[in-house]
């Protein structure tokens, strides 16, 4: 795909925003931090593949792009088989940073850039501009014990350290929003801020408990249509309306669904918080941005974890505990099991999230950038 003419006599401050793939979160998250740069005055590129930029394009349709080739993870449908997938695509992944590095080093011969943020993208690093890597996971749960938990995070720092400066999506103070994942005991050796939650939605107004039972889909896959064709056959018994957004922006054929069910391939943030927020219960994985999302906007969820995602998996434990989710494994779920397990779960999630953080953080960064020369 063709670079962006962009243009060369720009006074703005230019930063480039390059989210993480796997799976939507990582690109919805930033978001609001696209939204508080051109609040600020900077003008933004975005990096990144087809589906992302489809979802994007629909909150910032007049913002530049240039494609960025994804990681392409592939999970396996059951959770062991996903761990070894997992494993033999390490080798994987090592490329695409590399590549990463060499997709930069050609793209800032093009077009110089003030900064630099990268979601979670290891390799997209470089000197003589300030770069920043954004991640809620320094501790990294690996779901294989204590050991491997350690080789992971000291690999996972050392790719950190390369950067400038680490945005951690989480408040400060305890009780965190992730637990020990943000939280961990050791933090790598590069200054490391706290921007609190990250969410592209404002507080819901009115009634927010009569619209039904939402269910939203999202992850990897096999494991996201495997979801969905179980919640499929489940829902139909459900007493009352069900709406179902599948995740999948580029999609445009659905599947069949019971009278009872309405199916969405996609829903632009305008029309996904209209409905959330009247919604009764909403079930979705325990993807971080997901779980932001659904805490900033005050909902009662059913939380199932991608099974073999041992940081999902952590967390979701994590938010029961706090009594902020319900919280459900994938194996053996029973949608009217989980209902009625949920019906009587003591949620308390009015002040769980601070999600303004980011903004003294974002306005100290552009201060500090505002006058470089490209």
């Amino acid at each position: 795909m063709a670079f962006v003419n962009f243009n060369n006599f720009t006074r703005k401050p230019l930063v480039l925003i390059a989210p993480l793939d796997w799976g939507l979160g990582h690109t919805t998250r930033c978001i609001p931090l696209i939204r508080e740069l051109i609040n600020l005055g900077c003008d933004v590129i975005i990096a990144c593949n087809s589906t992302q930029k489809e979802l994007l394009q629909q909150e910032f349709p007049t913002i530049p792009y240039t494609h960025l080739a994804g990681y392409d993870i592939r999970y396996g449908q059951t959770r062991w088989i996903t761990f070894a997938r997992l494993v033999l695509q390490s080798l994987k992944i090592l490329m695409k940073i590399k590549q990463e590095k060499r997709w930069l080093r050609h793209f800032l011969t093009s077009r110089p850039v003030d900064a630099l943020i990268s979601d979670n993208r290891f390799g997209l690093y470089t000197t003589g501009i300030p770069t920043v890597f954004m991640t809620h996971q320094l501790g990294i749960k690996t779901g294989l014990g204590s050991f491997a938990d350690l080789v992971a995070r000291r690999w996972n720092y050392r790719r950190i350290e390369r950067f400038t400066t680490c945005w951690v999506p989480d408040k400060a103070g305890n009780p965190s929003l992730a637990g020990e994942l943000s939280h961990p005991a050791r933090m790598p050796a590069v200054p490391v801020a706290y921007i609190g939650g990250l969410s592209r939605f404002t507080p819901c107004t009115g009634n927010t408990e009569a619209g039904g039972l939402l269910i939203i889909l999202s992850g990897p896959e096999p494991q996201r249509s495997i979801f969905e064709a179980l919640l499929l056959q489940q829902v139909k018994d459900y007493k009352g309306r069900v709406t179902i957004v599948r995740g999948l922006p580029l999609a445009t054929a659905l599947p069949a669904a019971p009278e009872n069910c309405t199916l969405l391939n996609h829903a632009p943030a305008a029309v996904l918080h209209t409905l959330i927020c009247p919604a009764t219960l909403v079930i979705s994985r325990c993807g971080y941005t997901t779980v932001m999302d659904l805490l900033k906007l005050h909902k009662k969820t059913i939380l199932v974890p991608t099974p073999g995602q041992a940081e999902q998996e952590y967390l979701a434990h994590y938010l029961q505990k706090q009594s902020w989710a319900y919280t459900t494994p994938q194996r053996g779920f029973v949608l009217g099991k989980a209902l009625a397990e949920a019906d009587g779960f003591p949620y308390e999630i009015a002040n769980a999230a601070s999600m303004e953080a980011y903004k003294p953080v974002l306005a100290t960064f552009v201060a500090g950038i505002s006058h470089r020369e490209l």
